[in-house]
């Protein structure tokens, strides 16, 4: 990679990489496996950087590689072990939009990986049907479908939470 293009890529890396940490948080639901999980897109789009420049949208390239990521580290073995304890996170918190971040992640919790992932694109990264379906790599009618679902449970979730109160 030449100068210009180290150039180009620390740019494009720089102006969307907070972005892609709220958006790998809302996936996996840990700050600090979103950090690995974007360290992880960083190191494939540097390989790749020829291939990303030259698409037609980098884009959602990108986001296709945060997304495939996030599933591939749930399949690993070490992944799918729960701590007996969960520690209090402490120090920095990130910037976040959502008017109440502890019950969006309540929700997003009792979700299903291929639900998150959908509502995620579809919603916070505002991907259409056939974008989300590519970025994905199933059928348009499957987003369709887990969209469904996922919204029925969370709209459910929420207002059983919100009777509570």
């Amino acid at each position: 990679m030449d100068r210009s293009e180290e150039d180009d890529f620390r740019a494009f890396v720089g102006a969307r990489m907070e972005r892609w940490r709220r958006a790998a948080y809302l996936l996996c639901r840990d700050w600090h496996l979103a950090d690995d999980l974007v360290g992880t897109v960083v190191g494939k789009l540097y390989a790749h950087w020829r291939t990303v420049a030259a698409a037609d949208n980098p884009d959602a390239y990108a986001q296709r590689v945060l997304t495939t990521s996030w599933i591939d580290e749930r399949r690993r073995p070490w992944r799918r072990e729960q701590p007996a304890e969960v520690l209090p996170e402490h120090g920095w918190t990130p910037p976040d939009r959502a008017g109440d971040r502890d019950q969006l992640d309540t929700l997003l919790g009792h979700l299903g990986r291929r639900q998150r992932a959908v509502i995620v694109l579809r919603f916070y990264f505002d991907r259409s049907v056939e974008e989300t379906a590519e970025l994905l790599g199933i059928s348009p009618g499957t987003v369709k479908s887990q969209s469904k679902r996922a919204l029925e449970l969370l709209r459910t979730l929420s207002y059983t939470t919100e009777s509570r109160k």
